[in-house]
């Protein structure tokens, strides 16, 4: 965890982060139109961490992803096309993606997949959300990213301090050797749970989308 302290030294937002090295760790996606709790999410799929995925929209009562979700080969929601980011997962391995630089292809087949937006480290550690995008609105944040060693982090931001290109600056000028990171859904949506040891940010809202990491 790193403590994030503002001009004045005031403590204004603790960054929560897990590295995930692919060799001992597998991720997948889940979704059902009856949102769960992170809690019911991993009983139901005994997943080592759970984590919110993208955004979603609610529609004649049902939960429809914003993008592409993929789960168990069977495809949701349609692609971003010339913005936004791809978690992409295949028997290879998970790669996270800029869908600008590398658009979804419908013949490609993913076991699972999640986009969402906006890309905050654009590939090659370059910044990703610039000033010119600033709106000044700070949220709860969850990130994804993809480190030059292949590695998937998770970045949990849950005290609400980050705008958008704050948070684009910060991860872009870290030691975390990011290649890619991609904004996940946040506010009442951001929250992740860790099976053993038990460790949870809780999200405020059901969620009808996760990210799930499995040890291989």
């Amino acid at each position: 965890m790193i403590e994030i302290q503002d001009n004045q030294g005031g403590h204004v937002e603790s960054l929560h982060i897990w590295r995930l090295d692919q060799r001992s760790f597998r991720m997948d996606v889940a979704f059902d139109e009856r949102p769960r709790s992170l809690e019911t999410w991993q009983t139901e799929t005994n997943a080592a961490l759970v984590v919110n995925g993208g955004y979603f929209s609610i529609e004649n009562e049902s939960y429809v992803p914003d993008g592409l979700t993929i789960v168990a080969g069977k495809t949701f929601g349609r692609s971003f096309a010339g913005f936004g980011g791809m978690l992409a997962i295949d028997e290879s391995g998970t790669e996270l993606r800029w869908l600008v630089e590398k658009p979804y292809d419908p013949d490609e087949r993913f076991q699972a997949a999640l986009q969402s937006f906006p890309v905050l480290v654009q590939p090659g550690g370059q910044l990703g959300f610039g000033a010119e995008r600033e709106n000044y609105a700070r949220a709860r944040r969850t990130v994804i990213g993809q480190d030059r060693a292949g590695r998937i982090l998770f970045i949990v931001a849950p005290q609400g301090y980050f705008t958008l290109h704050e948070l684009s600056i910060y991860l872009t000028g870290s030691d975390l050797h990011l290649d890619i990171a991609v904004n996940l859904d946040g506010g009442g949506s951001t929250g992740i749970l860790v099976a053993n040891p038990h460790e949870i940010i809780p999200s405020k809202v059901l969620l009808p989308f996760v990210i799930l990491v499995y040890a291989r």
